[in-house]
């Protein structure tokens, strides 16, 4: 067997006419994970869990149009939705050859992963849910603002919207409302990145119009609860306690809809893998395997 076969590779793939990016480590005939981002930020977020995983698993993490170092068109030539962005994540997984896979989402990777779910449940291993909101219950005040906006999209409620897609912004999506004792465990040059990738011209336009598209992931709800419940997925759960972002409230809702479900917080944010990716990866390895082996569905609760 190769030497660097559990090394990650850094490649770029034609897909749904566009260029995406992605890195990948393990053996093809492996148990397949896909790894799907949030905003502001990359598979880049996953560089610390890839190779561990690769171990054991088929790894495969792209960055989503507009982010990272894939294509990102015009919002004039590319139809910035959760939806459509779902439309060439599946063209991708077919590029790969992808037929059926664990599926982590977190943030804005978690509307694309569950329009790929709710297509194809067949094709889902298994859920590993990170800090990714499905619930009204993870909705918290500060998005008041925001659900006036996704219902009437107005220069008036426009206005009533922080400031966020900006360096501070994307700065305060890692260490936004943590106690100074975590800011420290997270590294600069994460938000760095990201700002850089983010500032490309006419980026501004595309993540907002991915903003403004949330409302549609929050009107998706009660189908996406139907399937957790229908469809029972094994499920995972890891959360940053500090989340900024999505209300700890979120965990209960997924416990609530799912049979399956292991589920462990962390003293970390919303952006969990930059402190606390050693003991995630442990996490998500020992689900898989259980998944696998019939052992994590056999203790289902009664």
């Amino acid at each position: 067997m190769r030497s660097d076969l559990y090394k990650t590779r850094h490649e770029t793939i034609r897909a749904d006419g566009l260029d995406i990016f992605y890195r990948h480590a393990g053996d093809p005939d492996r148990p397949a994970i896909l790894l799907l981002h949030g905003y502001p930020t990359s598979s880049h977020v996953y560089r610390n869990i890839i190779e561990p995983l690769a171990e054991t698993a088929y790894v495969v993490a792209p960055d989503m149009p507009g982010f990272g170092f894939s294509s990102a068109p015009s919002t004039d030539a590319y139809d910035y939705t959760f939806e459509n962005l779902a439309n060439t994540i599946e063209a991708f997984i077919e590029a790969l050859g992808l037929e059926r896979f664990f599926l982590y989402i977190t943030d804005f990777g978690a509307p694309v992963g569950y329009h790929l779910a709710t297509r194809r449940p067949d094709r889902i291993l298994g859920l590993i849910v990170q800090d990714g909101n499905a619930h009204e219950e993870g909705l918290g005040p500060d998005w008041d603002a925001p659900k006036v906006f996704f219902a009437e999209p107005t220069d008036d409620n426009r206005a009533k919207l922080p400031d966020w897609m900006n360096f501070e912004g994307t700065r305060n999506q890692y260490i936004g409302g943590l106690p100074q004792r975590l800011k420290v465990l997270f590294p600069p040059e994460s938000w760095h990145l990201d700002t850089e990738r983010l500032e490309r011209p006419g980026n501004t336009d595309i993540q907002f119009e991915l903003f403004t598209d949330y409302g549609s992931h929050i009107a998706r709800f009660p189908a996406i609860q139907a399937y957790l419940r229908n469809h029972r997925p094994a499920c995972l759960v890891l959360w940053g306690r500090h989340d900024a972002f999505f209300a700890v409230d979120e965990i209960m809702a997924y416990n609530r809809d799912l049979h399956a479900i292991e589920i462990h917080v962390f003293e970390s944010g919303h952006m969990l893998l930059e402190t606390h990716h050693r003991q995630c990866a442990a996490h998500i390895a020992h689900f898989m395997h259980e998944v696998e082996t019939g052992v994590f569905r056999d203790s289902e609760r009664r």
